[in-house]
């Protein structure tokens, strides 16, 4: 059985379940996971999977969130972009004053993506066509054997032959300040964007670099709906994208040492209900390694499950990747809190880490003291 059949009998009777930008992003997120690697590369659905196993995670904006991003975009992008425009002459200092403007949203949806490349070569064959906004292009990028069909909220080509990619969030920018969690997201899902144009640029034939690791983010200003823009680098997540991808087209790697026989199918009824038996699904999960952290409850699906799972365990997992990393070797809180009161002895490997326990534990006791 090669390494495709492998992955679907992985996932089963149901079709493969498709990524899309923040699906792929969130790849970037937790890299370790080879639970996710391995269920994202199969295409289960790990969203059926997690209500089956009565750990459902509340994903999704509100309509009151969608409504206002929605709102802000047509904000920004109406007549033609001008008000986009207005700041992609202040940040990218673009000198000229009126730009082209296409709509590939209007083109049928089966003409999306051959409108969007021969848009993207013409512009990346002449370098004197500078300013150019595409409102919503389709661009594919290859997971784990299947395409993802990605829309970024736009795409600028500015003086000097480099595209940038704009992302519109409605998150709103207070004193110069976002919220952290939300720009390190969206920078994410831009530098999936900025991986996709790349890998189109390269297969028409141009420097794939044309694209700028520079993207435009477009945000509400303080508490009103003016947009503020500004660039944010993504290298670090291009880099730990492209780690995760690679990671994904060598799943035979994560499938070695997993029983044959072992499979996420959720045995759905002619209802399209699941009938497998809960703790037999709980089960194959268990088979393979999660690495949770706590991020993974704003990324993952399965968040809710693999935590139960780590506090079942006491995993230093449910301390947060920092904290887990300065632990190095110490699997568990119990294993932690007994070499740091001197009642475990430090394995090999371990003596390092032993004695910075203990002494964050004496310092403890002399502070309570």
């Amino acid at each position: 059985m090669n390494t495709q059949q492998r992955l679907d009998a992985l996932r089963g009777a149901t079709p493969p379940r498709p990524h899309d930008a923040r699906a792929i992003a969130a790849l970037a997120a937790n890299p370790g996971c080879t639970r996710r690697a391995l269920m994202d590369g199969a295409g289960a659905d790990k969203d059926a999977a997690a209500r089956h196993l009565g750990f459902p995670a509340p994903f999704g904006q509100s309509p009151f969130a969608i409504t206002r991003g929605n709102v802000f975009e047509s904000l920004v992008k109406a007549d033609g972009c001008a008000e986009l425009l207005r700041m992609l002459r202040e940040l990218l200092g673009l000198p000229i004053a009126e730009v082209a403007y296409h709509d590939v949203e209007n083109v049928g949806a089966h003409l999306r993506h051959a409108h969007t490349r021969a848009l993207i070569d013409r512009a990346a064959r002449d370098a004197q066509d500078a300013g150019t906004l595409y409102d919503h292009p389709l661009l594919t990028l290859r997971i784990a054997g299947h395409t993802a069909y990605l829309e970024p909220d736009v795409v600028a080509f500015q003086l000097g032959g480099r595209f940038h990619i704009v992302e519109i969030k409605s998150f709103a920018v207070i004193d110069g300040q976002a919220d952290p969690a939300a720009v390190a997201a969206a920078a994410r899902q831009a530098a999936v964007y900025v991986l996709a144009l790349r890998t189109l640029l390269e297969e028409l034939g141009h420097d794939p670099l044309q694209v700028s690791h520079d993207v435009v983010l477009v945000c509400p200003e303080n508490f009103a709906n003016r947009p503020v823009a500004t660039l944010v680098d993504v290298r670090k997540q291009l880099a730990v994208l492209r780690r995760q991808l690679t990671r994904m087209t060598t799943l035979d790697r994560l499938l070695e040492g997993l029983p044959d026989d072992l499979t996420f199918d959720l045995l759905p009824g002619e209802d399209g209900r699941p009938t497998r038996p809960v703790a037999e699904l709980a089960d194959a999960l268990r088979r393979t390694t999660a690495r949770y952290a706590p991020d993974c409850l704003s990324t993952c699906d399965l968040c809710f499950f693999c935590r139960d799972e780590a506090r079942q365990e006491g995993a230093s997992d449910l301390l947060g990747r920092q904290v887990r990393d300065e632990l190095g070797g110490v699997g568990s809180v119990a294993e932690a809190l007994g070499l740091a009161d001197g009642a475990r002895d430090p394995a090999a490997g371990q003596e390092e880490i032993a004695r910075l326990l203990r002494n964050a534990e004496r310092l403890r006791r002399e502070c309570l003291t």
